[in-house]
């Protein structure tokens, strides 16, 4: 009776602990401009990335301002790991073969320190040998913009626009970038191109 008693325990702790981790595995994230807002303005620092902008390394600006009407994809990232570069890859060829349709990206990094930000951004840049991203330093480094809404339990929000209306939303936490969140915020970034 004791072992049927511990066994029934042991079970339903289970369960409880395998509920917990799926929900906090799969809870959804808000964070950024949703689909239809209007993209505000902000002020950044450009670190590195996309010589052909005509913006110069180490110049403060409205990185979201220049870039105008055209399709854009901005992402606000608190990880440069494996993931993120393989996400950026993908977006830094769709913006090579979309270039007709001036289809541009760049890259927030947020954080608490901004210097060792730029120093990251620019090491991150080099290593995954991306060309055509911006990698910007936002004013307010540590979640942005106030008026951007970006979570602070978002690993990673990908917003894309084109008129200055948001297109898509992509908000995910930490670990959640899958290979098939990859290709869906692909998609989303070829679908303005079009």
């Amino acid at each position: 009776m004791r072992a049927a008693w511990i066994s029934t325990v042991a079970a339903i702790g289970t369960i409880v602990a395998a509920t917990v981790m799926t929900g906090t595995a799969s809870a959804e994230v808000t964070s950024g401009y949703q689909v239809g807002e209007s993209v505000g303005a902000m002020t950044v620092t450009k670190v590195t990335g996309n010589p052909l902008d005509g913006v110069a390394d180490g110049k403060t600006l409205c990185y979201r301002c220049r870039m105008g009407s055209r399709p854009v994809v901005m992402v606000f990232a608190r990880t440069a790991d494996e993931k993120l570069g393989k996400l950026l890859k993908k977006l830094d060829e769709e913006i090579e073969e979309h270039a007709s349709a001036k289809l541009t990206g760049f890259v927030n990094m947020l954080g608490t320190d901004p210097e060792s930000l730029k120093k990251d951004a620019a090491e991150f840049v080099k290593l995954q040998g991306l060309e055509r991203i911006a990698f910007v330093v936002p004013e307010d480094s540590a979640n942005g913009p106030a008026d951007y809404k970006i979570a602070p339990d978002a690993d990673l929000t990908v917003v894309c626009f084109k008129g200055g209306k948001v297109t898509s939303n992509h908000a995910l936490a930490k670990g959640q970038l899958s290979d098939e969140k990859i290709d869906a915020i692909v998609e989303a970034a070829c679908s303005m191109a079009n």
